[in-house]
């Protein structure tokens, strides 16, 4: 039966002071400054005294009064749309169809449905999303009702302006809660990627039987699967992934099924090429009893507390021989006692090919280093396997940072990729690793979305393509990577974690050339410490006089509009981006990332990284906006685009603003977006802050100026980049100092005082 809309209508939405900042475009001091100064604004009608809440409807209509217009993003507008229908409205889940359905119009059209008055609308928009495949689960004829306008066409504008990804992941919001309450966490666009790159090339057939969100099913689809299998236990997030699987990967034929794949598989008879999951962990409740005697445990019944090893045997009784699986698990799977002997039988049939350790904050939760594994079928009559290849992936991910040795001084010296030893995280702490994922909240403030995705699948793709060519003369490469015989492995503890066999250092070092490459570190600091002793002198800085400068400011928004700066930004890695060429195939330009401006880096991605219509080009004078805020002071938020970023294709995650240079100083812009209270204003959410630009604000000052101020903020992040430059390099002497010592290639310097002795 076609759903209903909600016969009685839903109680009023409720928003804090700093919600109500978002909706009108200002501070939260103005939010404040309006409750003192305005007897007819709307008192607090719940929450506490320090923490209240207002009525939504009543704080629009006291805006509208007003003349305040909303500056939200076309994200927040939705959420609070679907606010304003209360809890139980159940419209979130009736909207998934539209979504996959508007993303077939135009923005023209889009915006013409959305002009309509209502009851035409909700006509068209019913009519619309019947034409849904019935790729999406439970996607049965919908029907909209008059109270149901405002969220429909607040949809339409989702769509529209920020893609129609964007928008399965409001209304996936409203359905669930992301996060450690929840136990929901999505998969990093970055992280699904080098999952699926894991697989070997030609890969057709896909199934992911925990899919959550369905970003390890479209990694696939961009590398070619055309078969795509999906089943999850939560029905919000079978609707998610269908919508964006439709979305993603429109030519590819799609499968996906609601339930719990351990107890209600609905794929029993289906085998496919590989699996990709990231399943639940630490889940006790995952049927042991019920499923005592299940043939999908080839390799031993997994014990009660060990839900991880019920998820690999399935996803092993899933694919043909000689298939593989990857798979995101928690490090304490690699050395709990309860799971040794499954391990061990896993090593002995040659089903566990590889495991690769990730530094912590790289997924969630974001406090654990989790861990892929990954596995092939045995065939029968195969070749035996003789070794699993453990990378560790932990290393500092520093890509392009000053001091860094080339490859030739690398390979001389023979001390690892970084030229010596690196700090090193045992992945063995019982109390991090086996915390489950659904009680663990975020412990940093550094976002999976920020992290250098392309350097560590540089680090790990490079290792598994050498060892899968040719495992049995695969070489070692110390602190990165090491084969292991099985023999080796198979000993009464059975611990697979990469840091236990990964060597840090080679057996072979040249005293000699590590000698050398001492000398040149040392000289090499020394001109970075002059440098950055020139880059901190005192420059004639002032005060401006006995209280600080007040000056009248305008939003970017504003800016935009008076044709000041265009406001531009990359599509997000999986979404639908704008109805532009996509880049030609093939091509080879550098791509920018928000690591290279927080690093002062040149741009240092490829556009394989990219979303095929991420087409916009840099251009030198462009200001670049990190569009997640996160990682502290070193972390710049802003950076101007010089001559080493023109032209390189503009990553994800960044907003780029180009500055008419006859009415706005680059570097003045730049300076005053970055600060600290402007990005925290014009920001949303907790865990991954979201800055809306259109928020940011900016003084009017005169062009000469601006000038001025911008001269001074070019020298002020210069020296933010003579730190970290420096740091990085002192880091690597100490680290190729410890490492000679210890390796004993190295002798103390002669001193007065072990002179004497």
């Amino acid at each position: 039966m076609p759903q209903q809309p909600p016969a009685q209508p839903a109680p009023s939405a409720h928003v804090t002071a700093a919600e109500i900042s978002r909706i009108a475009g200002v501070t939260r001091a103005t939010v404040s400054n309006w409750r003192r100064r305005h007897d007819d604004f709307p008192a607090p009608s719940a929450g506490t005294e320090t923490s209240p809440l207002y009525d939504l409807p009543a704080v629009q209509a006291w805006l509208r009064g007003r003349g305040h217009t909303s500056t939200a993003s076309p994200t927040e507008e939705l959420r609070t749309a679907l606010r304003l229908l209360g809890p139980g409205s159940g419209v979130a889940a009736r909207l998934f169809p539209l979504v996959a359905a508007a993303s077939r119009r135009t923005p023209e059209e889009l915006a013409e449905l959305a002009a309509v008055p209502d009851d035409q609308m909700i006509a068209q928009a019913e009519k619309t999303a019947a034409e849904l495949p019935a790729a999406v689960p439970e996607a049965e004829p919908v029907r909209y009702g008059p109270d149901d306008a405002s969220a429909v066409r607040a949809l339409l504008g989702c769509v529209r302006e920020a893609g129609a990804q964007a928008a399965v992941d409001v209304l996936a919001e409203r359905e669930l809660d992301e996060g450690a309450a929840s136990g929901v966490y999505q998969t990093p666009d970055g992280l699904a990627l080098l999952m699926a790159r894991l697989l070997p090339v030609g890969t057709s057939r896909v199934l992911d039987p925990a899919c959550g969100s369905g970003t390890l099913l479209a990694a696939a689809a961009r590398q070619g699967a055309q078969e795509l299998y999906g089943q999850d236990s939560l029905p919000v997030q079978g609707r998610r992934t269908a919508v964006r699987l439709l979305l993603a990967a429109p030519e590819a034929e799609t499968a996906i099924r609601v339930g719990d794949s351990l107890r209600a598989d609905a794929f029993p008879d289906v085998t496919v090429d590989a699996v990709l999951c990231n399943p639940p962990f630490a889940d006790r409740d995952w049927g042991h009893d019920e499923l005592a005697y299940d043939p999908r445990w080839a390799y031993g019944l997994p014990p009660r507390f060990e839900s991880e090893l019920a998820w690999v045997q399935h996803a092993l009784a899933h694919l043909e021989p000689g298939g593989h699986a990857v798979m995101l698990l928690p490090p304490a799977l690699a050395f709990r006692s309860s799971g040794r002997r499954i391990r061990a039988e896993l090593i002995r049939s040659g089903a566990l090919r590889a495991v690769v350790s990730l530094p912590a904050r790289a997924a969630y939760p974001l406090h654990i280093g989790l861990q892929i594994w990954v596995f092939q079928r045995p065939e029968p009559g195969g070749t035996d396997r003789t070794t699993v290849l453990f990378v560790d992936g932990e290393g500092e991910q520093r890509d392009g940072a000053a001091g860094t040795p080339s490859a030739t001084d690398t390979a001389t010296a023979g001390v690892g990729a970084r030229g010596g030893s690196r700090p090193r995280r045992s992945g063995s702490s019982s109390s991090a690793a086996s915390s489950s994922a659904a009680s663990s909240a975020p412990a940093s403030s550094a976002s999976a979305a920020s992290f250098d995705w392309a350097g560590l699948t540089d680090r790990v793709l490079g290792q598994w393509a050498a060892f899968t060519t040719a495992p049995d003369t695969y070489a070692d490469e110390p602190g990165v990577a090491r084969a292991v015989p099985l023999v080796d492995l198979l000993d009464d503890v059975v611990d697979v974690t990469p840091a236990r066999h990964v060597r840090a250092t080679a057996a072979d070092i040249d005293p000699d050339a590590l000698a050398r490459r001492v000398h040149d570190l040392h000289e090499q600091l020394a001109e970075r410490v002059a440098a950055l002793a020139a880059a901190s002198a005192s420059g004639g800085w002032q005060p401006s006089g006995a209280t600080a400068r007040e000056w009248r400011t305008a939003t970017v928004s504003d800016l935009a509009r008076g044709g000041a700066l265009t406001v531009l930004r990359a599509a997000t890695p999986g979404t639908r981006g704008s109805k532009g060429p996509a880049a030609p195939t093939g091509e080879d330009r550098p791509v920018l990332t928000a690591q290279d401006i927080s690093a002062a880096n040149p741009p240092s991605a490829g556009a394989v990284d990219l979303h095929a219509d991420a087409t916009q080009s840099v251009a030198a004078g462009d200001v670049l906006v990190r569009a997640v805020a996160g990682g502290g002071d070193a972390a710049a938020m802003t950076r101007v685009a010089d001559d080493r970023d023109a032209g390189a294709l503009l990553g994800p995650h960044i907003h780029l603003l180009r500055p008419d240079p006859a009415r706005l100083d680059p570097w003045f812009l730049a300076g005053f977006l970055g600060a600290e209270d402007n990005i925290a204003s014009a920001s949303t959410g907790s865990s991954l802050v979201h800055v809306t630009p259109g928020r940011l604000r900016v003084p009017l000052l005169p062009l000469e100026e601006q000038r001025r101020y911008g001269e001074a903020f070019r020298r002020v992040y210069e020296l933010r980049a003579a730190v970290r430059r420096t740091a990085d390099l002192a880091a690597d002497t100490a680290a190729t100092l410890t490492t000679g010592l210890t390796a004993g290639v190295l002798l103390p310097p002669d001193t007065p005082d072990n002179r004497s002795a």
